[in-house]
């Protein structure tokens, strides 16, 4: 299995940028990553935005990847679910699970419909940017947790 996570938008600040790097190279000892970019939509109503988004998001995701959203509506999963999740979906061979984080508005209803799941990181309201770092920590949290490592308590 190889993991990919996307996201809209650069990631702006410098710190979010080193947690992101800090995350993906822990998470890189279990499994291969691969994060991307899709280009946010400027100077349009939000339901454009929202559409041509969801359009570039939709053109990294490869053929067969099983499609797991952030979203706040998702379902609340602590880590060890998370790790459960990991374990199920590795063993059931999927080639590409892809986690994607959208832009400020969401995503479609259209994109939605892709969903192999849809996961939310906290009732809370996080940035986008931080919702980045987030995912990546749990991620790792998952990966020792499946091979009982000490990381979770």
């Amino acid at each position: 299995m190889k993991l990919k996570v996307l996201w809209v938008g650069k990631t702006q600040e410098a710190w979010v940028r080193a947690g992101i790097e800090e995350y993906a190279g822990r998470i890189r000892r279990y499994m291969p990553l691969e994060l991307l970019e899709a280009r946010d939509e400027k100077g349009a109503a939000a339901p454009a935005m929202r559409e041509r988004e969801c359009e570039r998001l939709s053109k990294l995701i490869p053929k067969g990847g099983k499609l797991v959203l952030l979203d706040e509506r998702g379902d609340s999963l602590s880590s060890p679910d998370l790790a459960s999740f990991l374990e199920r979906s590795r063993e059931q061979g999927i080639g590409d699970l892809v986690f994607a984080i959208g832009g400020a508005y969401g995503f479609t209803d259209s994109f939605r419909s892709q969903a192999y799941k849809t996961v939310s990181l906290s009732k809370m309201t996080l940035t986008h940017q931080m919702a980045r770092v987030f995912l990546l920590e749990q991620l790792y949290r998952g990966f020792t947790i499946m091979n009982g490592e000490p990381y979770h308590h």
